[in-house]
């Protein structure tokens, strides 16, 4: 039998880089949303051994260089488990878009892995080996706003913002993560990246209480707080290295800020941007809008912690 999983995306609400670590990694400061689009995978365990990579796009690496092969031999491991392995990989996110689409499809095979199974490893066991794979994996197991620290692999389940109306443009351009960091210890000096590491930390803190404290977007709040990112400072500091080597993506941003997003920013280190907007009666037209002026763009909504896990078996 095959399992079906949804893959979810997510979207970085702000992304601070800090210094450089012993360990080659930067210290980072995110706050991680999980939103609507995903890409589909299915897998099924049979009689034999090995590993199976199925996808029609020629990016997506069928070995074991790909993140879904390296769960399931590590999951395998763990669980004691034995049998021929083979996972398809519906491809909707882009590839090398910032939206952690290898790192949510691995996830969803580890889901999908227990479920064909039916055996479940510990929550801890489960953190561990995602990160282990990859800084993205972990807030996958979450899912809804997520906060992530560290090289973004240590998360913390935050109280669920409103669900929110957002457009998602894809430039047709891939930015290599690793060379924007590069971009980035070039550009900054090590002091100057530690300082604004603690200014955006505090910018984020500020944010957040002022979110959380006392449920202020629930009934009499004047403004959903996911609107109010851009008052509060909130944005992503790969945006200064990526925009100059990519000025359609710079572009990209002010036509979503032109179509009525409230806030629009870079995902990650790119290529995909988005905005988010009132209502979801503002985010159609502002998508058609797009469109028009030759931009790949599409409408999604954030999803909540609870409504990640409900659709996620939900194929």
């Amino acid at each position: 039998m095959t399992v079906r999983v949804r893959s979810f995306a997510k979207i970085n609400l702000g992304l601070c880089i800090g210094a450089a670590r012993e360990d080659g990694f930067h210290e980072l400061l995110t706050v991680y949303q999980t939103i609507g689009l995903h890409d589909l995978i299915g897998l099924s365990v049979g009689r034999g051994s090995g590993i199976e990579i199925r996808c029609t796009d020629v990016r997506v690496p069928q070995d074991e260089s790909n993140t879904c092969y390296r769960i399931v031999e590590m999951a395998m491991a763990a669980m004691k488990s034995k049998g021929r392995v083979i996972i398809d990989i519906e491809k909707r996110l882009p590839v090398q878009g910032g939206m952690g689409g290898a790192s949510s499809n691995a996830v969803a095979t580890l889901l999908g892995l227990e479920r064909a199974l039916k055996k479940t490893l510990p929550s801890e066991e489960r953190l561990r080996i995602a990160a282990e794979v990859g800084s993205d994996l972990p807030l996958f197991l979450l899912g809804g706003t997520v906060l992530g620290v560290g090289r973004g692999e240590q998360v913390y389940p935050l109280e669920d913002l409103p669900a929110t109306a957002g457009v998602v443009v894809t430039p047709e351009v891939g930015v290599s993560t690793p060379k924007a960091f590069a971009e980035w210890d070039r550009k900054l000096t090590m002091g100057r990246a530690s300082d604004r590491i603690g200014l955006l930390g505090r910018g984020f803190c500020a944010w957040l209480s002022k979110s959380y404290s006392g449920a202020p977007f629930r009934r009499g709040r004047a403004e959903n707080p996911l609107l109010e990112l851009v008052r509060a400072g909130i944005k992503n500091d790969f945006e200064e290295v990526v925009f100059p080597e990519y000025p359609e993506l710079s572009e990209g941003k002010s036509a979503l800020e032109r179509a009525g997003a409230k806030y629009a920013s870079l995902s990650g280190s790119g290529s995909t941007l988005y905005g988010l907007f009132g209502s979801k009666g503002a985010a159609r037209p502002a998508v058609t809008r797009l469109q028009k002026q030759g931009w790949a763009a599409q409408a999604t909504v954030t999803l909540t912690r609870d409504q990640y896990w409900r659709r996620i078996f939900d194929c």
